[in-house]
């Protein structure tokens, strides 16, 4: 386990810049715009040779009426419960105010190493200005700039000091499922039904979540990553640079996740941008599972649930082998078989058929119904073979196979779905000349 170094303070300090500069990617969203970071938000680094964990913490603002701010505050406060040590991070820009009094006063209260450290120094007449927050009652600070790294050196090399030494475990890559859909679909709240706490700022405003973040799940016997995501919108729809970050962050993490749980609202139902994201997600060849949330808001009977269904497999034809749970976040409705479910499609995009089983059950089928001859020509299958990829890909070697249309090839996979049980993944059909 590595230690956890919990980045706090005020609003727009430069929090977000400091920790993209550390783990060296820009993970954390920054706009000059306060109270952009929201969630805690993790990231890895490593300084002298010692690996250690990093969340970035939205900013921190006492006795706000803003619905966002008190939660951002409770984030804070689990933030530097969980962390060994704490960067309390000021502004020599704007001096000591009142909030850095308040942070400072909460931080004086904890038994954990605190470095205090004021940012945006990056001359002799700011370092000399820097000297007014030893009113803050923490002791000796360090100065830094986060936009070109100045000064970092000397702080992390205080930080690794203080950090206690903890066993190192080799950590497994565990597979990725991202949590989709669009904004105020349930994302964040079905995530901390499952986990059982309040990992994610959840509230009813559409938007609340805007980087995509991980937490490891591993209840039940399953274990792996479960991402949260910003809301996918509309082009159209996205106004600001912000939410247009956000939109990539979630464009990212359905490119680097194993399966993308699409979550949808049942009361607006399978509209043509929840559409969107599932094609997204299908040209990205990952196992899908679509989620229909507050189905306990819909008035219903057996047959409203077959004919919402099937309106759904009607959208996303040709690629209807794809599993559809109906589930109620609010009353933990089904939401376990949702992550089982998951857990299955990540197993069939991983599935690897033998070459040898492959042929003997899919040749003779192919021998019954050949493709159809073209300018009468015939195509002669002889050899089948699944390739070497993360998501299941298949070879048919024949003599012509520039004369396989389409359709066949639907043909196929339907044989190949149908035999070996690929639902929830898109399966990949290749002609090759033998």
């Amino acid at each position: 386990m590595s230690s956890i170094v919990a980045i706090v303070g005020r609003p727009n300090v430069g929090k977000s810049t400091f920790f993209n500069r550390l783990i060296k990617r820009r993970e954390a969203i920054v706009d000059a715009v306060s109270g952009v970071t929201r969630d805690r938000h993790y990231g890895k680094t490593d300084w002298n040779g010692k690996e250690f964990s990093l969340i970035d913490t939205g900013g921190y603002v006492v006795g706000s009426d803003d619905v966002f701010e008190a939660e951002i505050d409770k984030q804070v406060e689990l933030a530097i419960d969980e962390a060994d040590a704490i960067i309390f991070m000021v502004d020599v820009e704007t001096g000591v105010t009142g909030m850095d009094e308040e942070v400072a006063k909460l931080l004086r209260k904890i038994d954990k190493p605190v470095f205090l450290v004021v940012n945006k120094v990056d001359n002799n007449k700011r370092a000399e200005d820097a000297v007014e927050f030893y009113a803050l009652g923490l002791g000796d600070y360090y100065t830094v700039a986060s936009i070109n790294g100045s000064g970092t050196g000397d702080l992390l090399d205080a930080v690794v000091e203080a950090l206690p030494e903890k066993e190192e475990v080799e950590e497994e890559e565990l597979p990725r499922f991202a949590v989709v859909g669009r904004p105020n679909a349930g994302k964040s709240s079905f995530i901390n039904a499952l986990i059982g706490e309040e990992r994610y700022i959840v509230t009813d405003i559409a938007g609340t979540t805007r980087d995509s973040i991980d937490t490891k799940y591993n209840r039940f016997g399953f274990e792996f990553n479960l991402v949260d995501t910003a809301g996918i919108r509309r082009k159209s729809k996205v106004k600001e640079d912000l939410e247009f970050y956000s939109v990539m962050r979630s464009v990212r993490a359905i490119e680097h996740c194993d399966v993308c749980m699409l979550v949808l609202d049942a009361t607006r139902g399978f509209d043509g941008q929840v559409q969107n994201i599932f094609w997204l997600a299908e040209r990205n060849r990952k196992g899908i599972v679509i989620l229909v949330n507050k189905w306990d808001l819909v008035e219903k009977d057996t047959k409203t649930a077959k004919a919402f269904e099937k309106h759904i497999r009607e959208q996303i034809a040709p690629f209807t082998d794809v599993p559809i749970v109906f589930i109620s976040v609010l009353n933990k409705q089904r939401i376990f078989k949702a992550i089982e479910t998951a857990v299955e499609v990540y197993k069939n995009r991983a599935k690897r058929i033998k070459t040898s089983v492959l042929n003997d059950t899919l040749l003779p089928i192919i021998e019954h119904q050949p493709p159809p001859a073209y300018k009468g020509k015939f195509v002669k299958i002889k050899y089948i073979m699944q390739l070497p990829t993360p998501q299941p890909q298949f070879a048919f070697f024949c003599n012509l196979p520039q004369y396989v249309k389409e359709p066949y090839k639907r043909f196929l996979e339907n044989q190949l779905r149908d035999h070996f049980d690929f639902t929830g993944v898109p399966v990949s059909v290749y002609m090759r000349k033998k």
